[in-house]
This record gives structure tokens, sequence and C-alpha cells, in this order.
């Protein structure tokens, strides 16, 4: 079952004072630049993407030019975010469909984000609700399924499953955030192999405090 409503609103409470502030790991000077960085972002880690982009960015600045890129020289540029030939061609494929059908603009619903080539759920989450302000859903990756496995905020394993079970106790203005949060918190005492439950703030709270397993 998840955690009572009280148990939440608690959550939510040391949370807020341990990340107060909503900020986006990767760099970006706009929502195109921003859904780059998230699908490269698969698989690999915040800190290689903001060293990838820069030059990314420079050789191409815009939807457009990325539209008409050649396969070969993006794979170059990304090469070290893993799964290039991948992730270099939804970079073309999307951004050849914002040109083509959103003239130009990131699309601004989950439906037409999902349909750009490399977006799924997660990405489409976290340009809504991080970007957009206007979230139709919660990002669930790897942090976010773990720590709401031992935080005993669901029982699924699935991400679409663990995303409706906190939509359903996750009050809606704190979507966006909450994602944010619990990713810093993941990264910063709740890690995988060794999370470090005796200086965790939330530690009174986690029935699985001491327990390593995640979902």
């Amino acid at each position: 079952m998840p955690a009572k409503k009280t148990d939440v609103l608690t959550l939510l409470k040391i949370l807020k004072q341990l990340y107060p502030e909503h900020i986006i790991p990767l760099h970006h000077q706009n929502a195109w630049q921003l859904l780059c960085a998230v699908i490269l972002s698969a698989q690999c880690t915040d800190e290689r993407v903001n060293q990838i982009t820069p030059a990314l960015f420079r050789a191409f600045p815009t939807p457009q030019a990325m539209a008409a890129a050649d396969i070969k020289e993006v794979e170059k540029l990304i090469h070290s975010a893993g799964f290039y030939h991948s992730k270099a061609l939804s970079l073309i494929e999307s951004s050849k469909r914002i040109c083509e059908v959103y003239g130009g603009q990131v699309p601004q619903t989950m439906k037409d984000l999902l349909s750009l080539r490399g977006v799924a759920r997660k990405t489409a989450n976290v340009m809504l609700g991080d970007y957009f302000k206007k979230p139709e859903g919660i990002v669930v990756d790897t942090h976010i399924k773990r720590l709401s496995f031992r935080l005993g905020l669901t029982k699924q394993t699935d991400p679409v499953k663990v995303e409706q079970d906190l939509m359903k106790i996750i009050p809606y203005e704190y979507w966006a955030w909450f994602g944010i949060a619990l990713i810093l918190h993941g990264r910063r005492v709740c890690n995988a192999r060794k999370p470090e439950c005796s200086h965790c703030k939330l530690a009174a709270l986690c029935p699985r405090k001491g327990v390593k397993i995640s979902a």
C-alpha cells in the first residue's frame, strides 16, 4: 500500500527543506536544447551530457540545423554518451518532425511529445513539468523508481505503474519538483548499492531503512 497521506506530506516537507529549488541539472538555453539533452541522458550521466552538448549545439544550433545534419557528424560529437547511433538518429528525426509538423517549436502536450523519435514518458514529463511548467505526470527514472520503492510509495516495478501510484498520492503542485528532489536525494544519500541511512533525513519515514534492495 502507498504511504498514508500524512506520511507523504511529511516526506514532502522534509524534501522541500533539503532541496528547495527546482534546478534542472542538464544545461540548456531553450526547450529544444533541453529535449536533446534529455534524449542524450538515457543510460548516461548528466555530467557527461553537459560535457557533450556545448560542441553539439555549436555545430547544430537550431532544430533546422540538426534536421539537416549528417548522422556521422552527430555520432562523432555524441559518441561518449553511449548508444550514439540510436541517439543521433533520434536527435535528427525528432528535429525534423519539430520543424515539419510543429513549426520549429517543441510541442507542449504529452501526445505530441510522444510522437517524436527517442521521446518516451520520462522525457516528455521532463519537458512538460520542468520546462513548460504544466506537468501531465511525474518523471520516473532509476533513482525515482528506487527511492519510491524504498520509501513505500509504491510496490510496482514497472515505471509507468510507479508513476501512476505517485500521481495518486503526490499533490499536483509538487509533481515537477518532486522528481528532481528524489533524483538529487538518490544521488547524494540513497544510492543503489550503499544507502547512507544513518545520514538520511527521511530515515524515520522509510520502511526499508537499512535495506539495499531496489524495486
